[in-house]
């Protein structure tokens, strides 16, 4: 069974430590079970495939309804996180976890908390999510380098980024009101 607790600061974001079991043919790793996260009713389930290249930094992202739970194959990312709950004791905290697949972790990261990931070498990433994807309308982004919000990144070089990453708004562009609760 996997042992869930806090990995971060910002309440919810929780860390999934997976037991694997092995033998002389390889390993056999449980990854996901709905049940791990009861404050969830997981009704709708699709997951996701992300292949990145050492140097790519991917997001911020955050949604209104939908939580993500990654789980990463290969390589080494440091994810950014920022609360932005608007409810949340932790508005506007930012911090960054470095994952690695040697240590065989998931991470939760829900709904109001933007989340990102700099690719530190390789990675595969596979992540489940809890709502179908929608053409966007509950995606939304936030400047990966906004000063308002400061995600550590300690990038070593310029990332790598998509034309929608770069086109995302830093805080004080976006409405409050606009925000999750």
């Amino acid at each position: 069974m996997a042992q869930i607790s806090p990995i971060a600061q910002i309440p919810g974001v929780l860390g999934v430590e997976l037991r694997p079991f092995g033998d002389e043919r390889g390993r056999f790793t449980e990854t996901f079970r709905r049940e791990w996260f009861p404050q969830r009713a997981w009704a709708a389930l699709q997951m996701n495939r992300s292949d990145s290249r050492a140097g790519v930094l991917r997001g911020l992202h955050y949604h209104f309804e939908q939580v993500d739970y990654w789980y990463l194959l290969a390589g080494r990312i440091r994810v950014g996180l920022a609360d932005l709950r608007r409810s949340s004791p932790c508005f506007r905290r930012a911090e960054t976890i470095d994952l690695d697949a040697a240590d065989n972790r998931g991470l939760y990261i829900p709904s109001g908390v933007a989340h990102g990931f700099l690719a530190l070498t390789d990675v595969t990433l596979i992540y489940v999510v809890d709502h179908y994807y929608d053409g966007g309308r509950d995606e939304f982004g936030l400047a990966w380098d906004d000063p308002d919000v400061a995600v550590p990144w300690r990038a070593e070089a310029a990332p790598i980024l998509s034309g929608r990453d770069t086109a995302n708004p830093r805080l004080r562009e976006i409405a409050i009101e606009s925000l999750p609760l």
